[in-house]
């Protein structure tokens, strides 16, 4: 994924957490809101009461790919930021990429084509 790609910031984090939609699951919560910028910005959060370093980037990795794989699929041009909840710890893969997938479609995330 590109750098500029991604949320870093924590004024961005704060932006979406206080002015985005959101919706959750028992894996995720997903935080989205309009850009100006015309392609999506991903952020991802993992908190350290999930588990060490590995845990951590190994939710990380998957929920990163997850998207890299949707990304087709879904609308440009909005900030999107992944919460990654305990559950997704030992989750299955296909039961990550369905609550993503379920959450983008509660959201409205995703191009009519691919619903």
């Amino acid at each position: 994924m590109n750098e500029r790609r991604t949320l870093k910031k924590n004024s961005d984090f704060r932006r979406l957490y206080a002015k985005g939609k959101s919706t959750a699951n028992p894996y995720l919560v997903l935080y989205c809101r309009r850009n100006r910028r015309g392609e999506n910005r991903l952020g991802y959060t993992v908190s350290t009461k999930l588990g060490g370093a590995v845990v951590r980037n190994r939710v990380r990795r998957r929920f990163r790919e997850i998207v890299r794989l949707r990304d087709p699929e879904m609308k440009q041009g909005w900030d999107i930021v992944l919460v990654a909840r305990q559950r997704s710890v030992k989750a299955e893969y296909r039961k990550l990429d369905a609550a993503f997938l379920g959450a983008c479609r509660e959201l409205g995330l995703l191009r009519e084509a691919a619903e």
